[in-house]
């Protein structure tokens, strides 16, 4: 895409004699005009351009993403398209080609048109504010084609004000257009969003930014590093505006320093910018992850001293750490992540380096251990004892061999135990922990004594079992002699589903210690046999099989407990005392019978059922 940097109109137009008048900030002098300016939005641009041409032009758009990926910028060149004329009425439709400005475009792209209203919905979020919007769209345009509103940061407005926005957004007179813009598409109801259509704004890549800062750095007459230009890149992370407003800093902080042999030129350079956002030297932070892959403590310290006395930030250093090894990480995985022009030379050649040599294990435990640790640092009462002490810790770590290592290092016949790529030793791994659980990491030079075979052997065995899980023994099986301890064992393991369905939906017909054949009730599942052998065989460590009979069996466990509470319930009923309460008191009648604490012969109720004291006698 064409990404030439155009100036907006006011600095065309030649306000900018003075400068202290007319000085506007990159981020507003070089903001887009045209489709054709914006970078870094390919998709959405393709698309809107096809719908112009074609007139297939949507009542709403939506544009969501970061800050400063260019929503309100695009919001406006949308404006102007749908309103662009010239003069002499030469174009009588909406178009995306745009090469000069039209009756309105000014006005538009300065957000001072009567016809394209902007409104910032953080500040305007209330039904009342949408009422009015719904009650002007019935007017047509004073002087545009089109009636353009533009609602910005649109998911803060009110769960109310969206519902009043919803008709006049499905079915809007002619003449009216609305354009939203917001960085949490997820707050906007899908109502709205249904009615729009959407394009998301991608993050600006941070090659497509360096050839952008680069453009305005020559035409400001700046002279600027790659390396500098890379840094303010990264740091935007992805926002163009960002980007711009960092580079009108750096300017600022290089003030009256000029470049060599242009004595009327500024310059950015990667020093001075590290120092203004507090960064730490790239090439610093390399040579320190170079110290800590090498096992080299005393060195990764003192690189850290000498960073964070220049003013580097202990957690932006680790921070950077974490970055590098991301970097080193993907480019073991896809090599081509190396040819990226927005990183220094020395990064991609090193990262490059890196990569073919540690190993992924190494390389994850480094970013573990980093990311734990930048949470520990920004805790701590001093920064910096809590960085070191991180270096520390995965320095240790780095030397560490894995088991095979291990095993291959002790199995080699002339003694040498050196480990390539991590330069530690296996005498040095065998070597008992100290009080942190890592053991110092040995010299390169270091050379253990031949092993025997014996001493092969009897580490290669305690490596095993180190290795190997421990398990508990088995407990021994459990015998079930009857239906009932069945019942008891899923009381016992607390598992009410099977106790319910053992008494409830099964009746028995067969039964003995690993076998139980079963009718069962209507309508109960018929998953629940595959589920009670499953449990039966964890429960009593011994295979179950449950097996579904077409005999009738017994009566289940409820039902043989309600025949028997009916039977008592008759029986009570039969009394003749428990008559004269019943005719003494008409329309009484018999709820449930219980038998009292001290009865010799008590009644069993089934399962769940408690022993009640009959009533009182009468009184007569």
């Amino acid at each position: 895409m064409n990404d030439a940097i155009t100036p907006d109109s006011s600095q065309r137009s030649g306000f900018d004699q003075n400068p202290v008048v007319s000085y506007r900030v990159f981020a507003r002098k070089y903001r887009p005009q045209t489709f054709a300016d914006l970078i870094g939005q390919d998709a959405m641009v393709r698309t809107i351009t096809n719908a112009f041409a074609t007139g297939r032009i949507p009542q709403a758009w939506i544009l969501t993403g970061v800050r400063g990926v260019g929503k309100t910028t695009t919001a406006r060149i949308l404006a102007r398209a749908l309103n662009y004329e010239l003069p002499d009425r030469s174009i009588p439709a909406p178009t995306t080609d745009m090469p000069n400005f039209g009756v309105h475009c000014q006005a538009i792209m300065e957000s001072r048109h009567v016809d394209v209203i902007e409104m910032d919905a953080a500040s305007h979020n209330s039904v009342d504010d949408i009422r009015q919007i719904n009650d002007a769209v019935r007017y047509a345009p004073v002087t545009a084609r089109y009636k353009v509103y533009i609602l910005d940061e649109v998911h803060m407005l009110s769960g109310a004000a969206f519902n009043a926005l919803l008709k006049t957004l499905e079915e809007p007179p002619p003449h009216v257009k609305f354009v939203f813009a917001t960085t949490e598409i997820r707050k906007v109801p899908v109502t709205v969003l249904s009615r729009c259509q959407r394009f998301d704004l991608r993050r600006v890549e941070a090659a497509a930014l360096v050839k952008h800062l680069e453009a305005i750095c020559a035409r400001e007459r700046i002279e600027s590093e790659p390396d500098a230009l890379a840094l303010i890149a990264r740091a935007a992370e992805g926002s163009v505006r960002d980007a711009l407003s960092l580079l009108d800093q750096a300017i600022a902080h290089a003030g009256g320093g000029a470049a060599a042999g242009a004595p009327n030129m500024l310059a950015v350079r990667a020093e001075e910018l590290r120092q203004m956002l507090g960064l730490a030297d790239r090439t610093r932070i390399i040579d320190l992850f170079d110290a800590l892959m090498r096992g080299d403590i005393a060195s990764a310290l003192a690189r850290l001293r000498e960073q964070y006395d220049c003013g580097a930030d202990p957690a932006v250093v680790l921070a950077d750490l974490a970055e590098f090894t991301h970097f080193v990480t993907r480019v073991k995985v896809v090599p081509s992540v190396a040819d990226d022009v927005s990183l220094a030379e020395a990064e991609r050649t090193r990262g490059r380096a890196f990569a073919a040599s540690l190993s992924m294990r190494v390389l994850s435990r480094t970013w573990q251990m980093l990311f734990k640790g930048l949470a520990e640092v920004k805790e701590a009462p001093k920064p910096i004892a809590a960085a070191e002490m991180v270096l520390v810790r995965i320095a240790y770590a780095a030397d560490l061999p894995s088991p095979d290592e291990v095993l291959r290092s002790l199995a080699d016949d002339d003694g040498s135990t050196t480990r390539p790529g991590n330069g530690g030793s296996a005498a040095s791994a065998l070597t008992g922990p100290g009080p942190s659980g890592l053991r110092p990491p040995a010299p390169q030079s270091i050379r253990s004594t031949p092993a025997t075979a014996r001493d092969i052997a009897t580490a290669r065995d305690s490596i095993a079992r180190l290795a190997e899980p421990t398990a508990a023994p088995a407990p021994p099986p459990i015998a079930v002699a009857r239906f009932e301890e069945l019942i008891a064992l899923a009381a016992d393991k607390r598992d009410l589903v099977v106790k319910t369905v053992l008494e409830r939906d099964v009746r028995l017909v067969r039964f003995e210690d690993g076998r139980l054949e079963v009718a069962l009730e209507p309508g109960a599942a018929t998953t629940l046999v595959g589920e009670l052998s499953r449990k039966l065989s964890q429960w009593t460590g011994k295979r179950w099989m449950v097996v579904v009979s077409g005999e009738q069996g017994v009566p289940s466990l409820k039902a043989q407990a309600e025949a028997r509470k009916a039977e008592l319930v008759r029986g009570v009923t039969a009394d003749p005392l428990v008559q004269a309460v019943l005719n003494r008191f008409p329309g009484a009648e018999i709820v449930d019978v219980r038998r009292p604490p001290d009865a010799t012969m008590p009644v069993d109720l089934g399962a769940g059922d408690e022993m009640i004291p009959e009533p009182p006698p009468d009184d007569e």
